[in-house]
């Protein structure tokens, strides 16, 4: 770090920079806040959305329990044709946003399958859907964090670094410009009195 200078100059860019980062702090921690109340909604979403995925499993499981029967074969009964996933701003922060699953179910023989692989195949399409979007809030999330770490940085680094140098930095400058100015004034008194014992 260079040494600073401790002279008018210098005083007025200190106290320049001081301000710009007392400017720019309130909205940083703004901005730090809104992350942080986006991230606990994403995390709320990525719950319920889990908790829903693990109901529709579990209800599978109980109203269908023909799906232990090995003989049917489900291989490929649903597939996904497309996932549509969009980012959004958030204060500066690109979000994935899944804005649309298409899955199909292809199609079969009714005559040869069981009756009850409807319902698989509607819990399938549904749980697929689930999944991804699981994923893309579990992404969102991970984003989040992330910059409300950055952001935590940033403001600490403000408020606990560069804000406390600053005014360390100009105290000392004016303590500097304030003891350079008694020292003139003692030494025009000193000089005087010695122009007026010499003139006497």
């Amino acid at each position: 770090m260079s040494k600073l200078a401790l002279n008018k100059s210098s005083l007025h860019r200190q106290m320049a920079r001081l301000k710009i980062f007392e400017h720019f702090l309130p909205s940083l921690d703004l901005k730090r806040r809104q992350v942080v109340m986006e991230r606990a909604r994403a995390r709320q979403a990525a719950v319920r959305t889990r908790e829903e995925l693990e109901a529709l499993l579990a209800s599978v499981g109980r109203d269908l329990p023909m799906l232990a029967n090995d003989s049917v074969d489900l291989a490929g009964l649903v597939r996904v044709e497309s996932v549509d996933i969009v980012e959004e701003s958030l204060v500066g922060i690109r979000l994935p946003t899944l804005r649309h699953v298409e899955v199909r179910t292809q199609p079969y023989s009714l005559l040869a399958k069981p009756h009850w692989v409807d319902a698989v195949a509607a819990r399938l399409e549904r749980a697929i859907g689930l999944r991804l979007l699981v994923q893309v809030q579990e992404a969102r999330v991970s984003l989040l964090d992330e910059a409300v770490r950055r952001l935590t940085q940033r403001v600490n680094l403000f408020e606990k670094v560069l804000i406390p140098q600053a005014r360390e930095d100009i105290r000392r400058i004016r303590i500097h410009l304030a003891d350079a100015e008694r020292a003139r004034v003692v030494q025009a008194k000193i000089a005087k009195r010695q122009r007026l014992e010499a003139a006497a």
